[in-house]
């Protein structure tokens, strides 16, 4: 009895020890206010709670790790100077965002310091195209993936339909609005019409008036290629006006968070996409997706948001890199996330070499009614899943990567 209780001591004196040494630290660079605030807040609670599984499960190489944290008001210079921040603090890797500017913009930076940069939110082809390098990876879907499965359920249960287009004006809402008219066959603007909103500081003079001309054309369609608060305005907005008796709306990428501030009386019917749900663990039968679900539940009272899915998983998957490379350089951690494959929150997911794209399937979801809403416990069943694609249809061809990097056919 002595000898076990002796041998307990020594563990516990261990773990003590590690948790004691001095901390692995990453930065966190998310919208704590501005038209993300409540995506940002999803992230932030994800990346407590891997950081949180992580420690108590005895660090990583003997060290516990700690969440740094900085808003950056989906502004990408804020941004750019977060990642800076973070490197002066000693951050070993940085993740966030909620736009497709912080992304890139961050990213840069990032690699210049020698830092991997993971994207959250961060939905243009260009993240992982264009603007793609060896230090940055994105856990979030492309533009195209949620056009793919968007267009394949749309072609097959509203075909030959008129659309009309309300995008921001900024790199990810051109990047869908694009991805989607192609694969619905709606590249002829003048018989699918568009407005475009400032990319900041939108009025609502400006949805009032893009929505005046969406209600003036004969679109049966009607896409919002909006996110955040802009989406939120628009969708109210439309509502009173009555669009949605008369058209079909699509969401592009739908959440938790839009729902619950626009209202789902207001979002009922709308369709749209998403990486993850709090239904998927069961689906997919991924008992550490629904050990993330409970936990979340009992923390917070509610269902979570693919964003805290994100960050979680970001976290864990460089946890993972970390283990495996037995070290924190960001070559040799790039070496150990390249083509890696895994299940964590659903069903099989990959980092993918050529473009550090993760590769998953991808969801079409409806905004259910409001009667079926409320029969939830928590009152936050919002999504049925209409139709999925793997994540080997839906992501951007080796090929059609290439042509769009041009002479640049390989990541630096």
């Amino acid at each position: 009895m002595a000898r076990i209780t002796l041998i307990c001591c020594l563990l516990l004196g261990c773990l003590g020890n590690s948790l004691q040494a001095e901390p692995i630290k990453i930065g966190l660079s998310y919208p704590r206010t501005g038209n993300y605030k409540t995506e940002g807040l999803e992230l932030h609670r994800g990346a407590l709670m891997a950081v949180d599984a992580i420690n108590s499960s005895g660090g990583l190489l003997g060290r516990p790790v700690q969440l740094l944290t900085r808003n950056s008001a989906s502004r990408a210079q804020n941004a750019r100077n977060n990642v800076e921040r973070f490197a002066r603090q000693g951050a070993q890797m940085v993740f966030g965002g909620a736009t497709s500017e912080e992304a890139i913009t961050a990213g840069k930076r990032a690699r210049q310091l020698g830092l991997l940069y993971f994207a959250t939110l961060s939905y243009a082809n260009e993240v992982t195209g264009r603007e793609g390098h060896r230090y940055l990876f994105r856990e979030s879907n492309s533009a195209l993936m949620s056009a793919r499965v968007l267009g394949e359920y749309l072609g097959w249960h509203m075909p030959r339909q008129r659309y009309h287009y309300i995008i921001v004006d900024d790199t990810w809402g051109r990047s869908i609005e694009s991805e989607l008219r192609a694969t619905t066959g709606s590249q002829d603007r003048a018989r699918h019409g568009r407005s475009a909103l400032p990319s900041s500081s939108a009025l609502r003079r400006h949805y009032l008036d893009a929505l005046h001309k969406a209600a003036a054309s004969d679109a049966e369609i009607l896409v919002l290629a909006l996110l955040g608060e802009d989406l939120r305005h628009t969708m109210r907005l439309a509502h009173n006006l009555g669009l949605h008796t008369r058209m079909q709306i699509i969401v592009p990428h739908l959440s938790k968070s839009i729902v619950q501030q626009a209202g789902p009386k207001v979002m009922q019917g709308v369709i749209g996409t998403e990486s993850w749900t709090w239904q998927i663990p069961a689906q997919e039968k991924s008992p550490a997706g629904q050990a993330f679900v409970d936990d979340y539940i009992r923390q917070h009272g509610e269902y979570p948001d693919s964003a805290a899915a994100s960050a979680y998983s970001i976290v864990q998957q460089w946890a993972d890199a970390v283990r495996r490379s037995a070290s924190l350089d960001s070559e040799k951690l790039i070496q150990a996330l390249e083509n890696h494959r895994y299940s964590l929150l659903k069903g099989p997911q990959q980092w993918r070499t050529f473009d550090h794209q993760n590769v998953q399937s991808i969801y079409a979801i409806r905004v259910k009614t409001r009667s079926q809403i409320m029969q939830d416990p928590l009152k936050q069943d919002y999504f049925e899943i209409i139709h999925q694609m793997s994540g080997e249809a839906a992501a951007q061809s080796h090929d059609d990567w290439q042509q769009e990097r041009g002479e640049d056919l390989v990541l630096h």
